[in-house]
């Protein structure tokens, strides 16, 4: 298995990016993926993460952030809009064996595949 983000880069605030996560050796009907994100210095946090049932976002970017997937593709998306300074980290996918998620999201304890992640940059 293999998940490769890509899309990240610098941005002004207010601005928006689309990052991807392409996902090899694993069939996205039977697993969700999840974004998370770590600033330097910080811990690392959800930000989405999107099953075949349904999807779930951290209150910090509901109404910003949009995933979608792509299973032809075998990629989620993350559309990232209106960005903020604060928004600004590594951005990373992980995959975990799920059909819904549940009332506590996506935790990174139950993650079972990790890619490297992508560098967002919101300057002010």
């Amino acid at each position: 298995v293999q998940l490769v983000e890509s899309g990240g880069g610098l941005v002004q605030a207010g601005g928006s990016l689309r990052l991807s996560c392409t996902a090899s050796g694993l069939d996205l009907d039977y697993y969700a993926i999840a974004w998370f994100r770590q600033a330097p210095g910080k811990e690392r946090e959800g930000v989405s993460c999107i099953s075949v049932s349904n999807s779930d976002y951290a209150d910090s970017v509901k109404g910003r952030f949009t995933i979608s997937r792509d299973t032809a593709k075998s990629t989620v998306y993350l559309q990232m809009d209106r960005l903020k300074p604060e928004d600004t980290a590594r951005y990373i996918c992980a995959a975990e064996a799920r059909l819904r998620i549940g009332v506590r999201g996506c935790r990174d304890d139950a993650m079972e595949y990790w890619g490297k992640g992508t560098l967002v940059t919101v300057s002010s």
